[in-house]
């Protein structure tokens, strides 16, 4: 039995892709929605405070993606 798994072409342009990001930018671009969120709710916009708030996560967990696709390569 064959366990060693290919990547289809979307995931190596994907991987490609990211990798050219440096890690920096994904917890910048987190942090930088968490300020926002943070101003929409002092002006008292709270459901759009809410909605951005809620990109940090996201930011994050592309940043570990993009550290792994970096430190274990695609294949």
């Amino acid at each position: 039995m064959n366990d060693h798994k290919k990547e289809g072409k979307v995931a190596k342009t994907i991987e490609s892709q990211t990798a050219a990001i440096p890690s920096d930018v994904y917890l910048w671009t987190a942090i930088a929605s968490m300020g926002v969120s943070l101003t929409l709710k002092l002006f008292k916009s709270n459901s759009t405070a809410l909605f951005v708030g809620q990109w940090a996560a996201p930011f994050l967990l592309m940043g570990v993606y993009n550290k792994i696709v970096k430190t274990q390569g695609s294949e």
